[in-house]
């Protein structure tokens, strides 16, 4: 009998969030361990619970939701997000502008797919949310990837991305706030990518997720707001982070610019929609009243609130450790500190992560995993609240301590 092999289209895909890495924890918890994992921005493990107001909305709903919905989402749905960016500014979004998904993950694929043909290229930053690389792979593209410049606050060094296009570039892929730096991009930085998008005639695609959670002086710049009416833009959010919901899987691309150009690719999107029929419906209830009610997660991101200490505090203590540096994250649930190699001569740094999991059952994930080009770095989650992390901070020094 022969054997059957997964499809060569996986070859290069890689998704090291939960690789091989989590085979191992796994492997631990059999054995009865206890892992600490942060290694995914999961907010519920960690006592983040969804806001009263969005369970009892999609509750109140469930009798109406057994059925499908439109392929791009319920209209009030639709409605919230295409209001929502209205008053940001973008005045010209409408209803059919959004699509509903379950999750940003999955649009980010839907998009790829109906976008690329083999071979194409997307400008993909480096270090990524390693989904974007892997799902350009798998829609037959090439990712790739401009540094981001960690001296700089981690933000792009725009000259370098724009010597990265070619005449096979069709797209830009902009990752604000981002995971796993936690970097907030400046209003030059955003425009400044959008100006080169539009220099070449490229696609942007503006992964927002984290856009809410944001600490002290920054301030989140859409990406559709400079690219007008003139560059195409796809801005992906939704719910997981800012409101805790990660499990309801409810997120939105918004389509804005010059959508006459792209009606071609807009049918594929909308094929490829049909065919999965529709997005969870019952979270999709939750959308409005996310959107228009009170906005708790202002809470959490100002002196005092959880996400803000606990990546204070994350921070310091990374810093504190001998050979190691981090740039303060100015956004989103994560640090992205640097091992520095004259201290700490890493050759492969997953196995760097396996060995510290091993030793002191704490689950993080290795920088190549975010397709950064050096061992030298990992993303510890900030999502425990401080004791937690203090004790996990501590285990890691212990561990980085017999190693120099």
């Amino acid at each position: 009998m022969r054997k059957i092999r997964q499809s060569r289209k996986l070859q290069h895909v890689r998704y090291d969030v939960r690789g091989p890495i989590l085979v191992e924890a796994q492997r631990l918890e059999a054995e009865g361990h206890h892992i600490l994992k942060l290694n995914i921005g999961n907010t519920a493990p960690f006592g983040f619970e969804a806001p009263e107001a969005i369970v009892a909305d999609m509750v109140h709903h469930l009798p109406d939701s057994q059925g499908y919905s439109d392929s791009q989402g319920i209209y009030s749905a639709r409605t919230a997000v295409a209001q929502y960016y209205q008053s940001h500014g973008l005045r010209e979004v409408l209803v059919d502008d959004v699509f509903i998904g379950n999750g940003v993950s999955e649009l980010i694929t839907m998009v790829l797919q109906a976008f690329l043909d083999d071979g194409n290229e997307i400008l993909v930053p480096a270090p990524d949310y390693p989904l974007w690389t892997g799902a350009v792979t798998l829609s037959g593209g090439t990712a790739v990837h401009y540094e981001c410049d960690e001296t700089n606050g981690w933000n792009p060094d725009l000259a370098e991305v724009e010597s990265k296009v070619t005449e096979n570039t069709h797209g830009l892929v902009i990752i604000n706030p981002n995971n796993p730096t936690g970097a907030v991009y400046s209003e030059e930085t955003v425009k400044g990518l959008v100006d080169i998008a539009r220099r070449h005639d490229l696609v942007v695609f503006a992964d927002e997720i984290y856009e809410k959670v944001i600490f002290d002086d920054a301030v989140h710049h859409h990406a559709a707001t400079y690219a007008g009416s003139d560059v195409l833009c796809l801005t992906f959010s939704g719910l997981s982070k800012a409101y805790r919901v990660c499990g309801y899987r409810a997120g939105w691309v918004m389509i804005s610019g010059p959508k006459e150009v792209a009606e071609d690719f807009l049918e594929g999107l909308t094929l490829i929609a049909n065919m999965r029929m529709c997005a969870n419906v019952p979270a999709q209830h939750a959308i409005q009243t996310a959107l228009g009610g009170y906005q708790s997660v202002q809470e959490l991101i100002v002196p005092g609130g959880r996400f803000y200490e606990q990546s204070k505090l994350a921070d310091r203590l990374l810093n504190q450790i001998p050979g190691v540096t981090n740039v303060a994250p100015r956004g989103a649930l994560y640090c992205f500190p640097r091992l520095d190699p004259e201290v700490y001569p890493i050759d492969d740094d997953e196995t760097f992560v396996i060995d510290l999991l091993r030793a002191k059952k704490i689950l993080v994930t290795h920088g190549t995993g975010f397709n950064w080009p050096r061992p030298d770095h990992f993303r510890l989650v900030t999502l425990p609240d401080v004791h937690v992390l203090e004790e996990a901070i501590g285990r890691i020094a212990e561990f980085l301590e017999v190693r120099r």
